[in-house]
């Protein structure tokens, strides 16, 4: 009789370029684990490394990598764990590079390989960076020929995980229902504290109930052969993982019932939660299909240069005050007015206030122009001129500076076979790894059907998220906010109380754009995508909240007709 592959113990130590430095030894002296992984790269962060790139040719990866290993290397060694990281960023190839050294000063025999092949900037010309998102497999084939590290740039988040399962349980590209468990997996994973109660809706309640949510513990996940797997954390960390915690980060940034990829599309609509003990989710049940023909390629660009200045209004005649100084620097840069200005009255302030603060309103000022004259010494004058011939009490948060460049993102696609992913070994040996044989264009899902509406019954008018959590991020210029309930009469309510009409009303924003709903009764969850409302992404600062993180607690916040049974 065969046996069964043990499962695979995969664990992150980072969520974005900038997250805990020590997660890495946490991971690694926490408990038992087989795989570490680290996901550095991000839209934005895709825009910095080019930036460093444009100063030295030689940069492009994330350099925190780097210094987690000085420490950890050796322990990784020690305890047999790989290590799986995106850090590569823009320069895979340098950062194995530096990692092969670090070993060898460190007297280390370690054995680092890299994926490259995502790289287009030279077929995007006047882009900054342009890179394919990557599946798992050159992961996979590096982890098959015996590295320790592997080194990637812009793979998706989940190639992370699907990888190094690929690899462990024997995986082909057509084992669509186990590539969409790992990819699942990893979907949660990839942001680290965000599966164990970190930004999580119903913080207060855990906190009530004794979890200590200072320093949450980074998450892992039990991978098993046919793709199911359970979500925890190393025994006696911070946070917790609940049924809860690991929706909202199934909902982070995803859209529809498909969620496409290189290597397969996961049917987001077919997981199945179940709590199976305490800081255990069981994910079970994922079906996959066969991917896409293309790849998304993130282009990021150089947008022009961007300023802004922050006025603050206080007491009375908030209004007229505004109107004030909006007409004064209208006329002052009217000579040459900047390509793009945008004003937003923040009304912070209140009546018969106790504080100066909370008696002050902001008049925010926004300019953008492919000239950085047009938005430093021009705004920056004219603000400044203003100070003793404008509103009483005229001041601002910080004075205007020279203007700083911006960047603007976008989606392209290219053939699954338009680029050569590449697994270079660390041995020198190049094994070209395949695309897709087996592709299929997307389809929207159909709705499935929804619950019976809850019994009509007295109502209170309260905040939804007395009853509902909700987790928005970002994509590109678009955003999405996933929205969830806790029980089967909430769901019974929510999936017919918020329409994408209510939704409109809730959040006015989101009136002139195009916004689509996409039920997902298994999680008792609606998830929002809304088109345009971070305007180039997040690099171009469309509003006041670039990345749509806060965009789902104010939906939280507003209020509407809430059945008292649900209270």
């Amino acid at each position: 009789m065969t046996q069964r592959p043990r499962p695979l113990r995969i664990g992150n130590a980072s969520g974005f370029y900038g997250d805990r430095f020590d997660a890495m030894r946490e991971m690694l002296t926490g408990g038992e684990l087989d795989v570490l992984t680290g996901d550095y790269l991000a839209e934005l962060t895709m825009l910095i490394l080019g930036r460093d790139r444009l100063k030295d040719p030689g940069a492009g990866y994330a350099r925190t990598f780097l210094r987690q290993l000085e420490e950890c290397l050796g322990l990784a060694r020690e305890r047999g764990v790989r290590i799986v990281a995106n850090a590569g960023g823009l320069n895979p190839a340098g950062l194995a590079d530096a990692v092969r050294q670090l070993a060898d000063r460190l007297g280390l025999p370690v054995r680092v390989a890299h994926v490259e092949g995502d790289d287009l900037t030279a077929a995007n010309p006047g882009s900054l960076a342009a890179h394919a998102y990557l599946g798992g497999f050159g992961i996979a084939a590096c982890l098959r020929e015996g590295a320790d590290v592997v080194v990637t740039g812009r793979v998706t988040d989940a190639a992370l995980v699907t990888g190094p399962a690929a690899a462990h349980f024997g995986w082909g590209s057509g084992d669509h229902d186990r590539l969409a468990g790992a990819v699942v997996a990893g979907h949660v994973l990839e942001c680290g504290a965000q599966a164990t109660g970190g930004n999580y809706a119903f913080f207060h309640e855990a906190a009530r109930s004794g979890r200590d949510l200072r320093r949450p513990g980074f998450p892992l996940a039990e991978l098993h052969e046919d793709g199911s797997c359970v979500i925890t954390k190393h025994p006696g960390t911070g946070g917790f993982v609940d049924v809860g915690t690991v929706t909202a980060q199934l909902l982070y940034e995803t859209a529809g019932a498909r969620y496409a990829g290189p290597d397969v599309t996961a049917r987001l609509d077919t997981v199945r939660l179940t709590q199976d003990g305490p800081d255990r989710v069981r994910i079970e049940g994922v079906r996959g299909e066969a991917p896409p023909p293309t790849l998304k390629v993130g282009v990021n660009r150089l947008g022009g240069f961007r300023n802004e200045v922050a006025f603050v209004l206080t007491g009375l005649d908030i209004e007229a005050k505004a109107d004030l100084v909006r007409e004064q620097l209208t006329d002052a840069l009217a000579k040459s007015p900047p390509a793009e200005v945008r004003w937003d009255l923040v009304r912070t302030d209140r009546p018969d206030a106790p504080s100066e603060e909370t008696a002050s309103a902001l008049l925010r000022l926004v300019v953008r122009d492919p000239s950085q004259e047009a938005v430093g010494r021009a705004l920056s004058g004219a603000a400044i001129e203003l100070a003793l011939a404008s509103y009483p009490g005229f001041h601002v948060l910080a004075p205007p500076g020279k203007g700083s460049p911006y960047g603007v993102f976008e989606d392209v696609y290219v053939p699954q076979g338009g680029i050569d992913h590449v697994a270079v070994l660390h041995d020198g040996r190049r094994i070209p790894v395949p695309p897709a044989h087996d592709t299929v264009v997307l389809d929207e899902v159909p709705e499935p059907p929804l619950p019976q509406p809850l019994t009509h019954g007295p109502t209170v008018r309260a905040p939804l998220g007395l009853v509902a959590g909700a987790r928005s991020g970002d994509k590109g210029g678009n955003a999405n906010v996933g929205v969830w309930v806790r029980s089967d009469d909430a769901w019974r309510w929510l999936a017919h109380e918020l329409t994408v009409d209510r939704f409109r009303q809730l959040i006015p924003e989101s009136g002139p754009l195009k916004v689509t709903r996409h039920p997902l009764p298994h999680l008792r969850a609606l998830n929002f995508v809304v088109e345009g409302i971070l305007g180039e992404g997040v690099a171009a600062q469309h509003r006041f909240d670039p990345q749509a993180k806060a965009l789902g607690e104010w939906l939280r916040s507003r209020h509407l007709d809430i059945p008292e049974i649900l209270l």
